[in-house]
């Protein structure tokens, strides 16, 4: 009876501890980041409405820095300007862009992208609009350069298309992006072609004006970049947008809860110059400031070369003559019959030629970002650039022209895609606005310079110019060479 009675006892303590077992040893709930979830979804109907709404910031931002080219030679005879006064106005819009672009850069990492872009985009195009009615030279310049400080914020689209694509798909689209500033700059140009010659240039403003207000109302189907909310702690207002991304791509989401760190320090000019980052940013300054002085130097000196130089000495002085608008002050640039030159339909067609050429390279170019890595890449693209910058000193044709113009937009472009791409891949989440913004800011230091080397010291020493702008890029390709992190392939990063 003994034995019967403890064998129950024995089957039933046997029970509980099988019972009790997974109660001891319970198993760990999933968890996922946003890398995960962006690499997860994968690339669908959002990211393709991403790319079409966020990649029009680039028609906006060309057709307001593009404005001021075709603008120049109207401007300089309406209101009998020097050279050096034409240079200022573009000298200006830029110096408004650096300054600003520091301080929506800071805003954007502690406040959210979408925020600042849509703050920016109102400020550009209600300066734009004043600027249509500017009474005299002083307040041009003057609005002009605000519009320069709203157009810096156009960048948070880049950042926000960057940080919800995922890793494989960065590489291809956005370097695509350059389409939508070819668009804008071709835009603008047809429309000066035939809006300055009729109604003027005031018109011409006002006009360019209305893509940037259209686009404003398109911006409430983007949401905020998931990145920066879970970076601040709105954990849930992420999950909300990755959950919708998913839905609009017909896709899943991770298993799992979505865990990030809370970022307490964001946007600190301090982590830029930490030691990890130190060298890579210093080199990047270097190249951004560089890319944009040859960028914009090349954009300048097509306007410049068209209206005073090449053109003015292939045409007879009777037909130049003919084209003076206003009559000029006694003195002696006045007269120059190129002094007053306006763009003429073979000019226009010149700029558009040349402007095409910035896709020209495109495919080449993402090739070899996602082969050749970015720093291989921007090395030789920058130092081709400086090549044709010499070899533009042996044009002696006006086909020569064009073609050397051509090849120069579709370098610089190149340029400008890889290290747009590397500045945003490179920087974690904490500072990656704070990191693009201080280099469209320093960038802009060359833009502000080009104007005074392709529209007064062009016309003074021509190989001289063009010696300078080459060796800028040598320095850049060198610098490009030897940047201390390769971002091909590499997750973007959310802490340092």
């Amino acid at each position: 009876m003994a034995t019967k009675q403890t064998e129950p006892v024995t089957i039933i303590s046997l029970r509980k501890l099988s019972l009790d077992t997974p109660e001891t040893q319970p198993k760990e709930s999933k968890t996922f980041t946003v890398e995960d979830a962006v690499e997860t979804i994968g690339f669908g109907r959002f990211h393709i409405a991403l790319f079409l709404i966020m990649g029009s910031t680039g028609v906006v931002e060309a057709m307001e820095i593009m404005l001021i080219a075709v603008v120049s030679p109207v401007i300089r005879c309406e209101w009998q300007l020097e050279n050096w006064q034409v240079a200022l106005v573009t000298t200006m819009v830029f110096f408004g862009y650096m300054v600003f672009s520091i301080l929506f850069g800071l805003l954007a990492d502690r406040y959210g992208r979408w925020k600042i872009l849509l703050i920016s985009f109102l400020w550009g195009a209600y300066f734009s609009l004043l600027t249509s009615f500017s009474p005299s030279y002083i307040w041009f310049v003057f609005l002009r350069t605000m519009v320069g400080c709203g157009v810096s914020g156009h960048a948070q689209g880049l950042i926000i298309k960057t940080e919800f694509l995922p890793t494989k798909y960065r590489g291809y689209m956005l370097p695509l992006s350059q389409v939508f500033w070819l668009a804008g700059s071709l835009l603008i140009i047809g429309l000066a072609s035939v809006v300055i010659p009729t109604i003027g240039w005031r018109w011409l403003i006002r006009i360019a004006s209305i893509p940037g207000i259209i686009l404003i109302l398109a911006f409430k189907f983007i949401p905020e970049s998931a990145r920066f909310n879970v970076s601040t702690g709105k954990t849930q207002a992420a999950l909300a947008t990755l959950q919708r991304i998913a839905k609009m791509n017909r896709s899943v989401m991770p298993e799992g809860k979505l865990v990030e760190p809370i970022l307490e320090k964001r946007g600190r000019f301090a982590d830029l110059l930490d030691a990890k980052y130190l060298r890579t940013t210093l080199q990047i300054w270097v190249i951004w400031l560089g890319i944009s002085f040859a960028y914009y130097g090349v954009i300048l000196a097509s306007a410049e070369l068209l209206e005073r130089d090449l053109v003015c000495g292939s045409r007879s002085e009777s037909e130049a003559e003919s084209e003076v608008a206003v009559t000029l002050p006694d003195t002696e640039e006045s007269h120059s019959p190129c002094h007053c030159h306006m763009f003429a339909p073979s000019d226009y067609r010149t700029m558009i030629i040349s402007t095409i050429g910035e896709i020209a390279l495109n495919p080449f170019n993402i090739l070899g970002i996602n082969f050749l890595g970015r720093r291989l890449s921007l090395s030789i693209t920058m130092g081709c650039t400086a090549l044709f910058f010499l070899l533009l000193n042996i044009c002696t044709s006006s086909a020569g022209l064009i073609g050397f113009l051509f090849m120069l937009r579709a370098l610089v472009a190149a340029n400008f895609n890889t290290i747009y791409i590397y500045t945003a891949e490179v920087y974690p989440t904490m500072m990656r606005a704070l990191g693009m913004g201080t280099s469209g800011s320093l960038c802009r230091i060359g833009a502000m310079v080009a104007p005074f080397i392709s529209q007064v010291l062009m016309s003074a020493s021509f190989l001289g110019a063009l010696c300078l702008f080459s060796s800028v890029c040598v320095l850049c390709a060198i610098s490009a060479f030897t940047l201390p992190i390769e971002t091909k392939g590499r997750a973007l990063q959310q802490i340092k």
